[in-house]
């Protein structure tokens, strides 16, 4: 006949026994001992004349928490943009849906904008003065204040951006907005209000229409055309 296997002992946090019914303080002490082992930290403690202890306090430290800045060119900061939109501008300048104008007009005011509003408060005479500054030190070809209007007009177009009155043109600010995040939401809500909180519109619909992202990859067509010579040759 075997004897029966010893017990395993249980391995975790040892249960503070619960205090006595006549309320001995002494195991309070006990249970504040063992709370500020495992915070780290020694409970202060101060014996009165019944040699009772009583908790005084706590002390919690914590450590900074380190942030690099970003290191950026200029002096005016920068903006945050969306990585579909980079992109597709870039596709669009590729497949000639986009005039130079048009870009270079969109690029200046994107990154003149107003910090928290997405707005500039360029004039089309401005835009044109600050898209001619390197021209006009170079003795090139400049742009013209009547190309700047119509790169405007197409850019409203492409709710790229919007007029805003007195001069003002707002940026769709979830293509490209500088500022933060709490103050993207408040000006996208501020739209929404403007147009009735239509999803078709400024600034969700995002043209040139008709040209999307997936079309203008020119890798596969370039392939296709390169063969197609090869056959013929």
């Amino acid at each position: 006949m075997t004897s029966d296997p010893p017990a395993r002992r249980r391995r975790g946090p040892r249960p503070v026994p619960a205090p006595s019914a006549g309320g001995n303080e002494a195991e309070y002490g006990d249970i504040l001992a063992v709370l500020g082992q495992q915070l780290g930290e020694k409970v202060a403690a101060a014996a009165d004349p019944g040699g009772r202890r009583r908790l005084t306090g706590v002390h919690l430290e914590y450590a900074a928490d380190p942030r690099a800045v970003h290191d950026m060119a200029g002096g005016t900061g920068y903006s945050l943009a969306s990585n579909w939109f980079t992109q597709f501008l870039a596709q669009l300048a590729v497949a000639n849906s986009i005039t130079k104008s048009q870009l270079c007009v969109f690029l200046f005011v994107a990154g003149g904008q107003v910090p928290g509003t997405g707005i500039t408060q360029y004039t089309q005479q401005e835009i044109t003065d600050g898209l001619n500054k390197i021209a006009a030190q170079k003795g090139g070809k400049m742009i013209t204040r009547s190309t700047v209007n119509r790169a405007v007009q197409a850019l409203c177009g492409y709710n790229w951006v919007e007029k805003a009155g007195n001069g003002r043109i707002q940026i769709n600010v979830r293509l490209w907005f500088h500022g933060s995040s709490t103050a993207q939401h408040e000006v996208l809500a501020e739209i929404a209000d403007r147009h009735d909180h239509d999803t078709e519109v400024f600034p969700f619909a995002v043209g040139p229409e008709g040209a999307h992202q997936e079309e203008l990859d020119l890798g596969p067509v370039v392939e296709e055309s390169y063969r197609a010579r090869r056959r013929t040759g």
